[in-house]
């Protein structure tokens, strides 16, 4: 009973470092860090995967004041707080997509124990879903 309740479990929250998974192609894209700040989440790109991915690409499609900045060390999640309803569901805030520039409305649900994080993007009614893999 000891050894099991010392051992290492997954956070069931959204918070930590997070690898990010393309939902087309399923090609890891990019490491992504979610902080919590007072009951607020966000998460902030820390490094590119893809060897593609340009290591001084900017952001030329956004449209707020993240255009051209740099991806790399750029919060695309902001605002994400704890469900009233749904304690596994993070949701109130939105999710920018550096490379088309949208801005989605963001639900973030951690699954399997904590080990992976289901990330949907809403645009009106439609949404698309990624299932991110913790890193750390």
């Amino acid at each position: 009973m000891v050894l099991a309740a010392s051992g290492v479990q997954a956070q069931p929250t959204p918070a930590g470092l997070w690898k990010t998974i393309d939902d087309a192609s399923q090609k890891e894209k990019s490491l992504v860090r979610i902080r919590e700040v007072g009951g607020v989440y966000s998460g902030t790109i820390e490094k590119f995967l893809d060897p593609e991915t340009k290591p001084d690409a900017v952001c030329d499609k956004c449209t707020d004041e993240r255009k051209g900045q740099p991806v790399l060390g750029m919060t695309i999640l902001r605002g994400l707080q704890q469900s009233a309803a749904h304690q596994d569901i993070w949701e109130g805030g939105n999710v920018l997509d550096p490379n088309n520039g949208k801005v989605y409305r963001a639900r973030l649900k951690p699954i399997e124990g904590g080990k992976k994080l289901e990330m949907r993007g809403y645009l009106g009614p439609f949404y698309r879903t990624q299932v991110w893999v913790r890193a750390e």
